[in-house]
């Protein structure tokens, strides 16, 4: 049985965030696989943390700057190493190289994180993203791809980038959007459903942003042509200023975490997500589709998953439009039902099948060969070696300056 270790940033929480529900699919994509998982992080669990031993996955402590795990991943000896993001894999990364050399390493970038800081930028200072790619985050990112094996990109917008404008090589890549299963039953329909609703992680920029542009440019204008009507905010860790918002004289409705999203879905008739910057997929909208539920966004919400004719709902440009299509799609039947349609029609594009067997070949491929493969990435070779050189021996350092103190 071959054996699959995941470096996570954190322990998953499905409930709380996109990321966490991303990383059980691939958990189970791997256990369907016939992998022997193990997952370690540096993070301690918090009560919203998926229960991975139920899956039979063994969980691991892992420690910065400590020689004990020399020893735990040579035992270990995985045949493929996961890190959850590049900063994992910066962590760790090197420890991997160094005692099990032969492991093929793969990184999820969950989407590109200098792709999502530049987007901040330029959303803030109203210049071109692209002025912003080449920054301190985009090297220490594209360092880290380099030196795995392969690297999942979740959105061919992303792949894009990262061919136009850093020439990064495509052997590197594999694209894996969210792995989606067909519904296993109907979903409420127009008049079972009422109000409308917006979910995200408040901890995450682009939702708190987008919570706030609601209350302060789009509700008021939405409630004044459908006054009967309420806005429920879920989300988990909002803060003092997201608590603050909850206005139920006016129908703004700050409901807080939830733990089974689909069950909000289900209740609610319109998801509005006004996202202005950001990165990847939404898992909102996958939520969204699966539950029979239109959305409307802005661009960048809807980045990656379809275009304007095919969206589940409408993507806007700008509040007028916003405010419009809002209140047009809650009141007319015909339109929602039609946007619940194009929402099952978007959904085949990700489903689990299309990609599984492309997923598991390339990864055989890959592990079969793997130093001719790596053969070819000079580059990251090199990176390694410099990292290697450096880490290893500030590491060493940090260790022993700790174990003098704790002494």
């Amino acid at each position: 049985m071959p054996k699959l270790l995941v470096i996570g940033h954190t322990f998953p929480e499905p409930s709380s965030t996109a990321a966490g529900t991303r990383m059980l699919q691939l958990l189970d994509f791997f256990l369907a696989e016939g992998y022997e998982i193990f997952f370690g992080s540096t993070a301690a669990r918090t009560e919203r943390s998926a229960r991975l031993s139920e899956k039979g996955i063994g969980l691991l402590e892992l420690k910065l700057n400590d020689s004990e795990m020399d020893e735990k991943f040579q035992t270990l000896a995985p045949d493929v190493v996961l890190f959850d993001r590049f900063m994992t894999e910066e962590q760790f990364g090197w420890k991997i190289d160094e005692n099990c050399p032969r492991a093929m390493k793969i990184l999820d970038t969950e989407d590109l994180h200098f792709l999502r800081a530049a987007r901040d930028q330029a959303y803030r200072t109203a210049q071109p993203e692209d002025s912003f790619y080449f920054s301190d985050i985009a090297k220490r990112e594209i360092s880290a791809m380099y030196r795995c094996d392969l690297n999942l990109i979740i959105s061919r917008k992303e792949w894009e980038i990262l061919e136009e404008h850093f020439s990064f090589p495509k052997e590197q890549l594999f694209y894996l959007p969210f792995l989606i299963e067909p519904a296993e039953s109907a979903q409420p329909g127009f008049t079972e459903k009422k109000d409308f609703m917006s979910i995200g992680n408040f901890l995450h920029k682009p939702n708190r942003d987008a919570v706030i542009y609601l209350k302060g440019n789009l509700w008021k204008p939405i409630r004044q042509k459908l006054p009967e009507a309420n806005l429920y905010i879920y989300g988990a860790y909002p803060d003092r200023k997201i608590l603050a918002l909850h206005d139920p004289e006016n129908g703004f409705l700050v409901q807080g975490h939830v733990e089974d999203a689909f069950s909000v879905f289900r209740k609610h008739k319109v998801l509005l997500a006004p996202l202005r910057f950001g990165a990847g997929l939404k898992g909102k909208f996958f939520d969204a589709m699966q539950t029979g539920t239109p959305s409307i966004t802005f661009p960048v919400g809807a980045e990656g998953i379809a275009e304007a004719a095919s969206w589940p709902g409408k993507i806007c440009q700008d509040t007028e439009g916003f405010v419009k299509e809002s209140v047009a799609l809650y009141q007319d039947q015909t339109s929602w039902e039609q946007s619940v349609l194009k929402g099952e029609k978007v959904l085949e594009n990700f489903r689990t099948a299309l990609f599984s067997n492309q997923f598991q070949s390339r990864i055989h491929e890959i592990s079969a060969a793997i130093e001719k493969h790596r053969s070819g990435n000079f580059t990251g070779e090199m990176m390694k070696f410099h990292l290697m050189r450096s880490t290893r021996f500030l590491s060493k350092y940090i260790e022993i300056k700790n174990k003098k103190t704790a002494g």
